[in-house]
């Protein structure tokens, strides 16, 4: 495996030089190695882990968690139409899933009034859609293997008793 790879998966918040450290090889290495995890269309972007409870604009949007069952296309199969979902401007990640529904979709919006509509005018009306289920998110607690809004001692075990 590509050692830059290697470290973005297991340290993904590991600075260039602290990879270049870590695996033997120097910082410009490093960058080729990312170039081409770019170029390769695996390496997709720096993202920040953020706690959006503590900044006011950020947590008056509402996130949702969609479930949806769709008729797959002729010829697409799942992937089509999950790609037309994925271009709508709320939808922040659509995955496949096995189990009762296709799709899982992420969404954001400015309220549930406008999450909803987005349900009901966009979502289930786009052709092959046979059923959504919405789950509103109330809050999170961890984000990307990141606890978050904890004040107490991270390091600490939860209490097991008999």
């Amino acid at each position: 495996m590509n050692p830059v790879l290697k470290l973005l998966l297991e340290g993904g918040s590991l600075s260039t030089a602290q990879m270049a450290q870590v695996a033997g090889i120097s910082p410009a290495e490093v960058e080729q190695h990312l170039e081409q995890l770019k170029k390769d269309k695996i390496f997709l972007g720096w993202r920040p882990v953020l706690d959006l409870s503590r900044e006011a604009a950020a947590a008056a949007a509402v996130r949702a968690v969609i479930e949806v069952k769709v008729t797959p296309e002729r010829g697409g199969g799942f992937n089509r139409f999950a790609e037309r979902l994925a271009k709508f401007d709320e939808v922040e990640s659509c995955y496949l899933m096995s189990g009762r529904y296709d799709l899982l979709v992420f969404v954001r919006g400015a309220s549930l009034q406008k999450v909803a509509s987005f349900v009901s005018e966009k979502l289930s009306t786009v052709e092959g859609v046979l059923s959504t289920a919405t789950h509103f998110i109330l809050r999170c607690y961890k984000e990307q293997g990141y606890l978050l809004d904890s004040d107490e001692d991270n390091s600490s075990r939860l209490t097991v008793s008999p």
